[in-house]
């Protein structure tokens, strides 16, 4: 029988239980991202309204009530305003986005700043509601993490639980952004946690379902694309399929590559930062005036593509014009996310496609809409990196399941290309050009995760410079480790003794009265600096072939702090590598 004192003993260790209370956080958490996603959609819709007099995203159906000065003169407007609060409002002095995002999870601990997540929230709504050809997704997912990892940091929480807490802010934005929960779910999973973690699951899953109910509720329960349900008609399509995933490769190699040329020119231009997103708007002006479809976030051209309401030469132009208006308003300094300009141009790759197949070979195709919906897949699975994600989305975006296994087979071999040839997704380009490499995979991660200082040994032998040569003896007969650090009254490192440097002069008694510590030391010695990470630590022992290697403060003032042995580094990696079995495992 169960008494009184029993339901209260358990209820104290569920108030104590740390993942029940990560759940609760979660739940917490989702609803405010979900909350801050539909906050950021409508400041767009508003922004939009003011600037052009609709808000809604399909932007360029109501183009043709615009003059022309208002569609090439817009944008530029809006560039000026987003120059000057990049300049003024963020410390890094560009927007940020998912590379951001992944980057606080893999090295941070997933602790981000909440007053640069709003700003760099704001500064994206500025770009797409000017008409700047990016997506809306991306600095979604960067504002939902940014709030998770600041409540992370304000409790407290250790890194697990603040990556965990960051992983369930993305899921809630991917969510509430695609109305997807389980999209939200994995790409949490998928991109920014980089594992499947079963102790993280659950509350990714119920931070996922709080940020799609909230986005339900406001926007409504249905799919971004209505679209009738198109069947496989043939299995001899997937040769075809397969086809349409090398192209789709392909055009996201061409994509990302097109952002990194405009980055590079944007680099060597000599104009002040706050100057290149204005005169991007301008070009997106031009752009826009021959095609207003690359306005905003082009879902209008996506639903025209899946309806086939266009021609095969209208599709090519489209694209076109969309890869050269992305590339010049995100390498050029817009704010804003590269999700939605690769599932337009996706769509337009797979619907031009589409019609040429269906026209070849009428009997064996599915129809151009079809191919629409893979090409959405296989080109946005590319640029992202998240092939299980993204085809999740897109039949949570479309509500059409029909064609999943062409879908997937686009996908892979996208994927698969685009990681052979380009690298694993635009995240990893943009990580890349910052020197943050994580090809290495998660084992990399953790060592680039923790800092020299956590595993400092600070029971250093030191000497001045000025000991003499019969203490040294003493000194380093009594050594504990065989060495001693000389320093400076200053602190500063002078060098190292060890045994072997004083062979020349161990039994010359002669020389005792005429050299000292500072004589025989090993000046200039390689050192590592507290905040390097361990994976540095790990090179440069392997360079230099010690057991050990001092630490200073930095390597100007050379402050001695202790030094990290080959053995603490792979204990402290060791014991990183089984807490996080242990979160995956949920054990």
């Amino acid at each position: 029988m169960i008494t009184y004192n029993d339901v209260l003993t358990r209820l104290r260790r569920l108030i104590g239980n740390d993942h029940l209370i990560l759940v609760v956080l979660a739940m917490v958490v989702g609803t405010l991202a979900g909350g801050a996603v539909i906050a950021f959609r409508e400041a767009i819709s508003f922004i939009q309204l003011m600037l052009y007099g609709s808000g809604s995203e399909r932007l360029f159906a109501s183009a043709h009530t615009l003059a022309w000065w208002q569609i090439l003169f817009t944008p530029a407007a809006g560039g000026m305003v987003v120059g000057l609060m990049v300049h003024f409002g963020l410390p890094k002095k560009r927007p940020e986005g998912v590379a951001d995002v992944i980057e606080a999870s893999a090295l941070h601990g997933g602790r981000m700043s909440s007053r640069v997540g709003l700003m760099a929230a704001l500064i994206s709504a500025v770009s797409v509601g000017a008409g700047a050809s990016v997506g809306r997704e991306g600095p979604a997912v960067h504002l939902g993490a940014s709030l998770s990892g600041w409540i992370g940091r304000r409790l407290n929480l250790s890194r697990s639980q603040t990556r965990t807490l960051l992983g369930c802010g993305v899921a809630a934005a991917v969510a509430a952004s695609f109305n997807a929960p389980i999209a939200g779910t994995l790409f949490a999973s998928e991109v920014v946690i980089g594992h499947y973690a079963l102790r993280a699951f659950a509350p990714i899953v119920i931070a996922s379902v709080a940020g799609t109910a909230l986005s339900r509720a406001w926007f409504g329960d249905f799919p971004a694309f209505a679209l009738a349900e198109t069947p496989l008609a043939s299995f001899w399509e997937f040769p075809v399929f397969v086809v349409l995933g090398l192209m789709s490769g392909a055009v996201a190699i061409i994509f990302m590559h097109s952002i990194v040329l405009a980055q590079r020119l944007g680099g060597i231009t000599p104009l002040p930062l706050w100057l290149k997103p204005a005169v991007a708007g301008l070009v997106v002006g031009l752009t826009g005036l021959a095609f207003p479809q690359v306005l905003g976030v082009g879902y209008g051209v996506t639903e025209n593509a899946l309806l086939v309401q266009l021609s095969l030469a209208m599709l090519l132009a489209i694209a076109v014009a969309k890869i050269f208006a992305t590339a010049v308003s995100i390498g050029w300094g817009f704010g804003g996310g590269v999700f939605s300009p690769s599932l337009v141009i996706g769509a337009l790759t797979g619907g031009a496609f589409g019609i040429a197949v269906t026209n070849l070979f009428p009997e064996y195709s599915s129809g151009p809409a079809a191919y629409t919906l893979v090409g959405m897949g296989a080109v946005a699975a590319a640029v992202l990196g998240a092939p299980i994600s993204t085809t999740l989305i897109i039949f949570e975006m479309t509500g059409d399941y029909a064609l999943m296994l062409g879908v997937m087979v686009a996908v892979v071999i996208s994927s698969e290309i685009t990681e052979q040839v380009y690298g694993r997704s635009f995240f990893s380009l943009q990580l890349k050009q910052r020197g943050i490499d994580l090809r290495g995979g998660f084992e990399a991660e953790i060592l680039a995760t923790i800092r020299v200082s956590e595993v400092l040994a600070n029971n250093s032998e030191l000497v001045s410079p000025d000991v003499g040569l019969p203490d040294l003896r003493v000194m380093l007969q009594n050594s504990r480790i065989g060495e001693i650090y000389v320093v400076r009254d200053d602190g500063a490192l002078f060098g190292t003794i060890t045994l072997a440097d004083l062979s020349d002069v161990a039994f010359d008694k002669t020389l005792d009265d005429l050299l000292c510590a500072g004589d025989v030391a090993r000046t200039q010695p390689q050192v590592l600096c507290e905040d390097d990470d361990l994976e540095s630590a790990l090179a440069l022992l392997a360079e230099t072939e010690d057991d050990r290697i001092a630490v200073v403060e930095n390597r100007s003032a050379m402050l001695f702090r202790g030094y990290v042995t080959h053995a603490d580094v792979m204990a402290a990696y060791n014991k990183a590598l089984l807490n996080t079995r242990h979160e995956e495992h949920g054990a």
